[in-house]
C-alpha cells in the first residue's frame, strides 16, 4: 500500500495539471466569444445610427433640393415676368418715338406750310404822300391822288410739294425745269433739311444735261452753303466726275481725296479710291 500511493498522487498531479491549461483555455475562449458578442452589438449599433445618419441626411438633402426648385421655379418665373415687363416698356417706348417723329414730322411740315402761307401774302406798301399843285388841273390831282395797285404774288406752293414737282421733273429728265424748281425751292425754303438736296440735284441736273462747268459750281455750293449736309460726300465725288470730265485731272484728285479725307469710312470714298488708282494708271510716265 504504501508502494502504491505515490503512484496514485502523481497520477492525480498529473491530472490536476492537465486539468489546469484546459480550464484556462475554456474561459480564454469563452471570454473572446463574450467580446466577439460584444464588438458585433456595437457594430450593429453603429450600422444603425449610421443608417438613421444617412437617413436624415437623405431627407434633409430631399426638402434642400425641393427648396431649391422652388427657388429655381420662382427665379425663372420673375425672370420672365422681367422680360415680358421689359419687352412691353421696349414696345411702348418705340411707339411713343414713332409718335414722336411723327409729330416732327407734322411740326416741320407744318412750319413749311405757315412759311409758304407767309410768303404767298402780298406785301402790301403804304403809298407815299404826294404834294398837289394847287395849279394843277382837277384830273392831274386825280391821277396824283389815286394810289398804284398793289403788287401782287401767286399763290404759293408747300415745300414738299415744291420739291416733289421739281423731283419728278428730275426723273422724267426735264433738266430745265428740274433746275427752276430747286431754284425756286431755294429762293423760299434755303434753311429746310431738304435745301442741301435741292443744291445737290440743281448740279445732277446739269451734269445731265452734259454742262459740266454750271454742274461743278452747283457741286461746290452744297460743299460751301451746306457743309454738315449729307449730300457733301456726293457733291465731292460728283465734283470729281465733273472735273475730270473738263479735263482737269488735278482738281478732280482734289475732290477725290478730300472726300478720302473727311469720309473715310463711306461707300463714295472707296469709288473715289477706285477713280484715283484708275488716274494714276492711266497718267503717261513722266520723261
Amino acid at each position: 500500500m504504501t508502494r502504491r500511493l505515490p503512484a496514485t498522487l502523481l497520477v492525480l498531479t498529473a491530472a490536476v495539471l492537465l486539468a489546469a491549461p484546459a480550464a484556462a483555455q475554456s474561459r480564454r475562449e469563452m471570454q473572446m466569444m463574450a467580446d466577439i458578442r460584444m464588438l458585433q452589438e456595437q457594430t450593429q449599433q453603429m450600422q444603425q445610427q449610421l443608417q438613421a445618419a444617412l437617413d436624415a441626411i437623405s431627407a434633409q438633402l430631399k426638402a434642400i433640393s425641393t427648396r431649391v426648385d422652388d427657388q429655381a421655379g420662382a427665379t425663372r418665373k420673375s425672370f420672365a415676368d422681367q422680360k415680358l415687363a421689359v419687352d412691353q416698356f421696349g414696345s411702348d417706348l418705340r411707339i411713343v418715338r414713332e409718335r414722336i417723329d411723327e409729330s416732327n414730322v407734322r411740326i416741320t411740315s407744318l412750319s413749311q406750310e405757315v412759311e409758304a402761307l407767309r410768303l404767298a401774302i402780298p406785301e402790301m406798301s403804304a403809298a407815299p404822300a404826294v404834294p398837289v399843285d394847287p395849279n394843277a388841273s382837277p384830273s392831274d390831282v386825280q391821277a396824283a391822288l389815286t394810289p398804284a395797285p398793289p403788287v401782287t404774288m401767286s399763290p404759293g406752293m408747300s415745300p414738299q410739294r415744291l420739291f416733289s414737282t421739281a423731283l419728278a421733273d428730275f426723273t422724267a429728265g426735264q433738266w430745265t425745269l428740274c433746275i427752276d424748281g430747286f431754284n425756286t425751292y431755294l429762293k423760299s425754303f434755303a434753311r429746310t433739311d431738304n435745301a442741301d438736296d435741292a443744291q445737290w440735284y440743281i448740279g445732277d441736273c446739269y451734269y445731265s444735261d452734259g454742262k459740266f462747268t454750271e454742274a461743278i459750281d452747283a457741286y461746290n455750293r452744297v460743299v460751301t452753303s451746306y457743309p454738315k449736309g449729307d449730300r457733301v460726300p456726293d457733291a465731292y465725288y460728283k465734283m470729281g466726275l465733273a472735273l475730270a470730265a473738263t479735263k482737269q485731272p488735278d482738281r478732280a484728285r482734289e475732290a477725290y481725296e478730300t472726300l478720302i479725307k473727311l469720309f473715310p469710312d463711306s461707300d463714295l470714298s472707296r469709288l473715289a479710291r477706285q477713280r484715283l488708282d484708275s488716274m494714276a494708271r492711266a497718267k503717261p510716265p513722266a520723261d
